[in-house]
């Protein structure tokens, strides 16, 4: 089962940094049920939180060094290695990664003379990496968590609970006040 899991968890992060670094070109369909919340949800965070998500992925940058992988694999074990970890710290998770691969692909996108075949293996280079940093410890280290959880099924219910309710319903306001703890864990962790 973790195997799968861990699998599961790759397929919906790459999804979600395929799709931060894709846009404005229109990404395919979401692969999954999971992967389509999870769309929703991040992007609703980045919008109420743009500027913070901004400011922290450039924060990153300038301190993580040459590997940006094992930067955020740090950062992640601060933002939800706390044994306080909720649906909303894993959507912050996703949003931050989501805003740092679009990042690192126009710092790397700089470079004049890339054509679309260069651009787009930058894109998938920048995502599988950052993927697999999510995957291995969300799948791997907090697969006990995700189990006792229902897994990314059990993520989906509760995308749907938080849309059933509404936009401007006490469950999303929980979502994101919960997502605030994992962002102010991170600003801490970044400019200290």
């Amino acid at each position: 089962m973790s195997c799968g899991l861990w699998k599961e968890t790759l397929a919906l992060a790459e999804d979600y940094l395929y799709l931060c670094c894709t846009s404005p070109r229109p990404a395919p369909p979401p692969p999954s049920e999971s992967a389509a919340a999870m769309r929703r949800l991040a992007q609703d965070m980045e919008t109420q939180h743009q500027a913070r998500f901004n400011s922290l992925a450039q924060t990153f940058l300038r301190q993580c060094g040459p590997d940006p992988c094992s930067g955020l694999r740090k950062v992640i074990e601060e933002l939800v290695g706390d044994g306080h970890l909720n649906w909303g710290r894993i959507v912050s998770l996703f949003t931050f990664t989501g805003v740092l691969a679009r990042l690192l692909l126009e710092q790397k996108g700089t470079k004049p003379g890339l054509d679309l075949g260069q651009e787009r293996e930058l894109e998938s280079g920048n995502c599988r990496g950052l993927a697999e940093t999510i995957a291995d410890y969300l799948g791997e280290e907090k697969k006990d968590w995700l189990l006792e959880n229902d897994g990314w099924e059990g993520f989906c219910k509760f995308s749907h609970s938080a849309r059933e309710v509404g936009q401007d319903s006490s469950m999303t306001t929980a979502l994101f006040a919960a997502a605030g703890v994992g962002l102010a864990g991170l600003t801490f962790l970044l400019v200290r």
